[in-house]
């Protein structure tokens, strides 16, 4: 049956993910790989990035402030030390690249070219997890689009958050383990682009081919798998601090008495904003293919996101007004108080989808169910809460993000990549 609906994540999906900001701020910082992604996702349910992205706290000094403390938790920092980077199956086989949504294991992809029930997010209902989002601007300036160009075609793997970097491929096994549930603190693993070329591999930089979990962070990003304890504790929210309130930094010691290095130094301000940079840019496949489904008429477009609301005089402010013009109806987290991967705000974007047929939609649409809707999201925890609604789901894979555009032209039985591109990726 022929979608009505098509609902686009944001986020590493229309447009580039952040993710890569985080690795090239921990590599260029000395900072010690997943750290930052860790610490954001372990903070939740009540960590300064999701109360962000509820809209429960303003993009102000505070939000920093707080961010600052998530980001220098000594809790969270021995946990990390002792459970989660010393886990022999995430050091070797686990990566993690959704830490807020879902751990997916970024082993390398599978040579064949032909989309996968991973690549598709069509696992069966119960055995898939992962979840992230931010707007962006679609009209980056004249030098920022010639950077951008430069960097996705000088890396070995464009894994310049976009299209860019293929991330290893999910485990064969369908089965769900504890890494697929973002069940606590496993899932860490050296960061491996594609491994159908052995060559090619070998001649990654070794920022992209070691490190991991590019998208642990909060949820533009959907943070791994939040803690199965709703109710934060005050080790969860607060960080060690000096007299002068600036995070302490020394050794301690953890729990199995082996020492842990001092927590590095964050500047949570800085972080932030190079990620909301890294999230300008429309991907190279998947917002051209936005477009084409859109001048079709044939489908009601929307958006599901998990995003922040910058100042009403913020630049960013005018660029997300540019983003959302490409939609019929608009569900931002921030606005309505919830965040994916919570049922309700899938359920909310259905009856959104379904008011817009009623009152503005083509003629003959009638109304619009769960099952009527296809939606595309890069994080598997999104994507299974989507799958229990109802809907049809499609894996927007970080580095591959034209096998979903294959996947979404099945469905919709519309023609999305001009020939160029399809002869350079078919």
């Amino acid at each position: 049956m022929t979608p009505k609906a098509v609902l686009f994540d944001i986020g590493g999906v229309c447009v580039l993910s952040p993710f890569q900001a985080i690795l090239d701020y921990e590599n260029k910082n000395h900072i010690p790989t997943d750290w930052i992604n860790y610490a954001i996702s372990r903070a939740a349910p009540n960590g300064a990035w999701q109360r962000l992205e509820r809209g429960e706290i303003k993009l102000d000094e505070t939000f920093f402030e707080r961010f600052n403390d998530d980001l220098h938790n000594p809790v969270i920092w021995e946990d990390y030390h002792s459970t989660f980077r010393n886990s022999k199956k995430a050091l070797k086989d686990v990566a993690n690249p959704t830490q807020l949504g879902d751990p997916v294991s970024l082993k390398a992809e599978s040579a064949d070219s032909s989309p996968t029930d991973q690549d598709r997010g069509a696992a069966a209902p119960t055995t898939d997890s992962s979840s992230g989002d931010q707007g962006a601007n679609l009209s980056p300036r004249r030098d920022q689009d010639e950077g951008g160009r430069k960097r996705l075609k000088d890396l070995a793997n464009p894994t310049q958050l976009g299209d860019p970097v293929s991330l290893k491929a999910e485990s064969a096994d369908s089965s769900p383990t504890d890494q697929d549930r973002g069940a606590g603190s496993d899932s860490n693993a050296p960061r491996s682009p594609s491994a159908h070329n052995s060559t090619k591999e070998a001649n990654e930089p070794k920022r992209l081919k070691d490190l991991a979990n590019p998208s642990r962070l909060g949820d533009p990003i959907s943070l791994k798998a939040e803690t199965a304890d709703s109710s934060p504790t005050s080790n969860d929210r607060g960080a060690q601090s000096s007299s002068s309130g600036s995070p302490v930094s020394r050794a301690t010691s953890s729990s199995s008495g082996s020492a842990i290095p001092p927590l590095p130094t964050i500047d949570a301000t800085s972080l932030f904003w190079e990620m909301m940079a890294a999230s300008r840019s429309p991907d190279p496949y998947i917002y051209p293919a936005l477009q084409r489904l859109r001048s079709t008429g044939k489908f009601i477009i929307g958006a599901l996101s998990n995003t922040v609301t910058f100042p009403p005089d913020h630049p960013y402010t005018a660029s997300q007004a540019d983003l959302r013009s490409n939609f019929d109806i608009f569900v931002s987290s921030s606005e309505i108080g919830m965040r994916k991967p919570q049922r309700e705000i899938y359920e909310y974007a259905i009856a959104e989808l379904d008011r817009f047929a009623q009152t503005k939609g083509k003629k003959g649409t009638g109304s619009v169910k769960a099952g009527d809707v296809v939606f595309l999201d890069d994080i598997g925890q999104n994507l299974k809460m989507g799958r229990e609604v109802g809907m049809v789901t499609v894996r927007v894979r970080l580095g591959k993000t034209w096998r979903a555009v294959k996947e979404l032209e099945k469905i919709v039985g519309v023609e999305l990549m001009d020939e160029r591109t399809r002869r350079a990726k078919l």
